[in-house]
């Protein structure tokens, strides 16, 4: 069984087949950590102070209107990251993410890894290079799910 965090970091698919190095400087802005069913890994509008990297459960990526339930609109699973706003100004998560059940995730410290993408500037565009692809993945699956909601005739 795997103990050493950056090697935990290693395995998970947005840092794997990177060079060892990397994943021991993200390892070292990193810990494990458990969050039980109901609980907000994000809240909107709040500092966004860390990328998760999950690696056990389901979390809810959220849109709260007063007076709703809040409307799912992804849902993301192991092997999957939760959280891209700490890399851009002002900072703010802009979704709730709960999870759906008991989640283990490795939690990344945003200051920490912000701070080691700037003095690195190899590693600040590699991470973010992995961290536009998970964007680009999530814009792409709301994409297919508003064609599904709303039908292929909205554009029309």
């Amino acid at each position: 069984m795997t103990e050493n965090i950056g090697e935990l970091v290693a395995e998970h698919p947005l840092f794997s087949g990177l060079p060892v190095d990397v994943a021991e400087l993200v390892g070292g802005c990193s810990q494990n950590v458990a969050i039980a069913t109901g609980e907000l890994l994000l809240e909107e509008g709040e500092p966004a102070r860390s990328l998760y990297l999950l690696r056990r459960g389901h979390v809810a990526l959220e849109v709260y209107e007063p007076g709703r339930v809040p409307l799912v609109i992804d849902r993301i699973g192991p092997g999957q990251a939760v959280g891209w706003s700490w890399m851009f100004p002002p900072y703010r998560w802009h979704f709730d993410a709960r999870a759906l059940e008991p989640v283990g995730a490795i939690a990344i410290d945003a200051d920490c890894l912000r701070a080691k993408a700037e003095t690195d500037p190899a590693f600040g565009y590699l991470l973010m290079k992995r961290i536009a692809a998970v964007i680009l993945d999530r814009l792409q699956a709301t994409r297919v799910r508003l064609l599904d909601v709303y039908g292929r005739d909205v554009a029309h």
